[in-house]
């Protein structure tokens, strides 16, 4: 018997959903970071509220990776990008900074629910674009234009 993990397919659907949710994110990131974390990071002593101010960036910078990544593999899919060139590192998933361990639990709850819910969505698209690279599917006209008019009903939905 197979005892290798199953590896999920980056599919259309799968590429949409994950694009929702970092957006959905970024969302609530920028309503909290610049509007309702203000009074709670006023509160903070300076050394923590300095780490709160870094901690925003790193939120940020992981959900513009995650998106960054997501517009590629969309790209490959319709065809625009071959999917051979998804292995080179400018394809990649780009590198996002570790969180504070020392800074974070100091942090308010919704700083932290935001700063998880990166670093978890952050992680499971790693992981996609790690097992894309190992097991990068051959270039096919069929399955790219299968990839176009599934994101293109899937666009339409919505």
């Amino acid at each position: 018997m197979d005892e290798s993990p199953i590896q999920a397919r980056i599919t259309p659907r799968l590429i949409e959903s994950l694009y929702t949710e970092a957006m959905v994110l970024a969302d609530e990131a920028r309503a909290y970071f610049d509007d309702n974390g203000r009074s709670e990071r006023s509160e903070l002593d300076p050394f923590v509220r300095v780490g709160f101010a870094c901690e925003s960036l790193k939120v940020t910078t992981r959900i513009m990776h995650i998106v960054a990544w997501l517009l590629t593999q969309r790209a490959i899919e319709s065809g625009e990008i071959e999917p051979g060139a998804a292995k080179r590192p400018e394809r990649r998933l780009g590198r996002a900074g570790e969180s504070d361990s020392e800074i974070f639990p100091k942090l308010p709850p919704a700083a932290q629910r935001l700063i998880g819910s990166s670093i978890d969505l952050y992680n499971r698209v790693r992981r996609l674009d790690e097992e894309g690279v190992q097991d990068a599917p051959p270039s096919s006209p069929a399955r790219a234009l299968m990839g176009r008019l599934e994101r293109d009903f899937i666009w339409q939905r919505s």
